[in-house]
């Protein structure tokens, strides 16, 4: 346990149990929204993040086991330039791409999502919809929807909310000042435990003070959702000055050069997967046509990282995939030894001819086997794919699925590498099995049912052990749709 102050109490009336189905529905929704942005690349280099806050928040004894284990743990990425995030009830979280395009480093980050982490540790949303008790759940789910939909478009959030219903949905994501500083005060506790630099949260600070004397021209709406006040400010500078950090040693500024190195690329990244349009994705490969000189200085050295991994993927955007590769090529002196930082910029280089319609040279020789993360999984799988080697694909997926069943995209892929091989029952099953992953449980329905109808139609087109599994799934599937159906006829 930490020696922090004890917190506010939990004085939730919502079950976490409940909560988590609320966030089900709303997720739900998100996947479907067309600015839901599933990156392998991005969301690995978020979860290196998210992880250690995770398990800090665990070794403080932030997090309760009842939490742990029934909330989802997961993170949104959204297609938005605008600086925000948001934690939503059952522990999702959502994270814009300008976000990560903004801050200049990884502990920055890790200060905005400890401290989102912490609302939802300290049941800060339940807390809220204790106080909104009178109304129906799903009427609460759909106003957070609105007021999400509100953030980016007002016509758009016009579909999920009418009248006053407005004002209370923007109050359901507004935390009271009370809880904005506990999640501050506990958040701190969480990133410093992580092991990441205290002066993240100053630095954060630093940009949304600047923003609020601005008066927010609509790039900050996290400044809406969580107002800055002089007491928040001024609490947080003296835990600044209380945990003032030591100099650190050669190795210490030695990882933390390692860390920014990957950051200005993925910063980078989400910038362009941002879609700031043609102008702007031209002013980056400009930028990174321009740079003559190798770097002279570490500081340089990290800035034509992010610059021309920034122009290469801007120009593989713009299907100037000469341009992509004369930049790429550039890349891999800048991030030797620098292991994280040298496997984005070989995935890019996948990328690049994926994009191109070309099937990427190192798909002759990769080993699928021996890819770990989910970026490698997923984008060596796509090469091999593209090489007509299905086979290899399917059995690695296989085994990843096995491990990570919420996968969509890996589901999805696996759908593709079956029909290669003409195993269309497997292939209809995967493709269920990614609706589930995305809570479109009405879908999956629909699909195993197909595969049940391809089964008897055919009787040669799928072994009994897949056909018991599609049984099976269609049985637990069809009782999740019922259950659902139920939940809304009850809350009308």
């Amino acid at each position: 346990m930490s020696g922090a102050l004890p917190s506010m109490g939990d004085s939730s009336e919502l079950p976490a149990a409940a909560e988590r189905r609320m966030g089900d529905r709303i997720a739900a929704s998100i996947y479907r929204d067309p600015d839901y942005v599933d990156d392998p690349v991005l969301g690995d280099y978020l979860q290196s993040i998210w992880q250690p806050l995770m398990k800090a928040a665990r070794a403080r004894g932030e997090l309760q086991d009842e939490l742990d284990e029934r909330f989802a743990w997961a993170l949104f990425l959204i297609r938005d330039r605008s600086i925000n995030a948001f934690a939503l009830p059952g522990g999702y979280l959502g994270v814009h791409l300008g976000l990560i395009g903004a801050v200049n480093t990884p502990d920055e980050l890790a200060a905005v999502l400890a401290h989102e982490l912490s609302h939802v540790t300290q049941r800060h949303i339940s807390r809220l919809m204790t106080q909104q008790n009178r109304q129906a759940p799903w009427m609460i789910a759909a106003m957070i929807l609105g007021a999400l939909a509100a953030s980016k478009s007002p016509d758009a959030a016009t579909a999920a909310i009418v009248g006053g219903q407005a004002v209370a949905a923007q109050g359901q994501l507004n935390f009271s000042r009370d809880m904005e500083r506990e999640a501050d005060r506990i958040g701190f506790g969480v990133m410093q435990g992580a092991g990441f630099d205290s002066r993240g949260v100053a630095e954060m600070f630093e940009k949304l003070q600047q923003a609020s004397r601005l008066n927010d021209n609509g790039a900050f709406p996290y400044l809406r959702s969580h107002p800055l006040n002089t007491q928040r400010i001024a609490e947080a500078q003296s835990r600044l000055q209380l945990a003032a950090a030591a100099t650190p040693s050669p190795e210490g500024r030695a990882d933390a050069d390692r860390a920014q190195l990957l950051h200005a690329m993925m910063a980078a990244r989400a910038r362009v997967l941002a879609v700031p349009g043609v102008d702007a994705l031209r002013a980056m490969l400009a930028e990174a046509q321009r740079r003559t000189d190798p770097p002279a200085t570490a500081a340089a050295r990290i800035r034509d990282a992010g610059v021309l991994y920034g122009g290469a993927l801007a120009a593989a955007q713009l299907r100037d995939f000469a341009g992509a590769r004369s930049l790429w090529r550039q890349l891999p002196p800048l991030t030797e030894g620098v292991v994280r930082a040298r496997q984005a910029v070989e995935l890019l280089g996948i990328e690049i001819d994926l994009l191109a319609g070309v099937v990427p040279p190192s798909a002759a020789t990769a080993d699928l086997a021996q890819a770990t993360t989910r970026a490698e999984v997923l984008t060596v799988s796509r090469s091999l794919t593209a090489a007509r080697r299905g086979r290899e694909v399917s059995d690695r997926l296989q085994t990843w699925v096995t491990a990570h069943p919420g996968d969509a995209m890996a589901w999805q892929m696996l759908a593709v590498a079956y029909g290669q091989q003409n195993q269309t029952v497997r292939a209809i099953r995967a493709d269920a099995e990614s609706r589930v992953a995305q809570r479109d449980y009405p879908a999956a329905l629909d699909r195993f049912k197909a595969a049940q109808a391809m089964m008897r139609s055919q009787p040669g087109s799928a072994d009994h052990v897949e056909g018991s599994i599609i049984d099976t799934r269609a049985r637990q599937v069809e009782s999740l749709v019922k259950a659902q159906a139920l939940e809304d006829k009850v809350n009308r």
